[in-house]
């Protein structure tokens, strides 16, 4: 019998990683969060994931470095940062987005790299 298991969460409730993202629903092979109400500020330093993450854009605007490449990101807009690449954000205007990761980045301390 296949796994029939349903998660729900409220990301009211919802659990906060150490750089204030919030963790949603999760399951064996691709996770959610949320980053709410981000503010504008210097970008953070640029990071190698070990989890490849596609997010879109709620509202806001934001700049991803990547590769020697910048994307602006808009609301309506979503993207995909690959597995190991070198990359980081910069919050242009309050930004709200969600994005999925693969394998689960809160599992096993990938967000802590």
């Amino acid at each position: 019998m296949s796994d029939t298991t349903i998660t729900k969460v409220d990301s009211r409730h919802s659990p906060k990683g150490k750089d204030g993202e919030k963790y949603l629903a999760s399951g064996k092979h691709v996770a959610m969060r949320m980053w709410e109400n981000e503010q504008p500020g210097e970008p953070k330093e640029p990071s190698a994931s070990a989890y490849e993450t596609v997010g879109f854009v709620l509202s806001g605007r934001a700049e991803l470095h990547l590769a020697g490449q910048v994307v602006i990101l808009e609301t309506g807009n979503s993207w995909v940062v690959p597995q190991g690449a070198e990359h980081t954000y910069k919050i242009l205007e309050p930004f709200t987005a969600v994005e999925a990761t693969s394998p689960p980045a809160q599992v096993h301390g990938r967000d802590e790299e």
